[in-house]
């Protein structure tokens, strides 16, 4: 029996969890003409997919947020391909607004530590994008437009996995440091860490976890939605019984 193919929604999904920072388009404000403009931006995610953005009220796409709230992200997923034309991106489009949740902040945090600088600074606000449709070019003629229900995950399900989440990851970088590692060398395939940047684990969602080593973001997807910490528990075992197993045969 062949494995099914993802749907589009789920590979537009698997691009955003994965990415580090999108290409924002906004409509100018600075002249009133509408004109786009397209600037860069770190990303994180919430648990159901929604983009996370930690942005200053002094740059001009903050502006031109204020004046008509709706943008596009490009999330690109594209790198190594020999012809880039031929790899995976998305825009996804939506209308943000301000969010104001701590636990969406210490999300955007732990994947990107420098944030912490300036997030508490009065002119940086974390912004969640309201997905409404995305568009997927997967390579010459996949071409897909999608709604946001297919996009994003009904993470509602899963909130008691978002309330363990900062407790999950702190004792899982305190107490098994080992097995973060293993599951991003082993498993990932990435490079080993050190004690100056070592592996660390920076988020836990429903689909699978997020680790980070110096600026290397990477993830790994569970083999089972976790709803829960006990089945984020499974999940991240299953991931080290496997990492342990190529260690010793490597």
């Amino acid at each position: 029996m062949t494995e099914q193919e993802p749907s589009p929604g789920t590979v537009i999904r698997g691009l955003m969890r994965s990415a580090a920072q999108v290409s924002l388009s906004t409509a100018l404000a600075r002249d009133g003409s509408g004109r786009p403009y397209v600037s860069l931006a770190l990303v994180a995610l919430d648990h159901d997919a929604s983009p996370l953005l930690l942005l200053s009220d002094l740059a001009d796409h903050t502006s031109n947020l204020k004046a008509k709230p709706q943008l596009a992200l490009l999330f690109d997923g594209t790198s190594g391909y020999r012809d880039p034309l031929a790899g995976p991106r998305a825009s996804v489009l939506g209308a943000v607004e301000v969010a104001h949740d701590p636990r969406l902040l210490a999300r955007f945090i732990r994947r990107h530590p420098g944030a912490e600088l300036y997030a508490g600074f009065k002119d940086f606000n974390l912004y969640r994008l309201h997905v409404e449709t995305a568009h997927l070019v997967a390579g010459f003629g996949q071409i897909h437009w999608v709604e946001a229900a297919d996009v994003l995950f009904d993470a509602q399900p899963a909130v008691a996995l978002a309330e363990a989440e900062e407790d999950i990851v702190t004792h899982m970088n305190e107490d098994h440091a080992d097995a973060v590692a293993l599951i991003a060398t082993r498993i990932l395939g990435h490079p080993e860490g050190s004690e100056e940047a070592p592996w660390s684990l920076t988020g836990v969602d429903p689909e699978g976890c997020d680790l980070r080593r110096g600026s290397l973001l990477t993830r790994a997807n569970f083999d089972k939605t976790a709803l829960d910490a006990e089945r984020a528990r499974v999940e991240l075992v299953r991931l080290t019984k496997r990492a342990r197993q190529k260690d010793a045969g490597s």
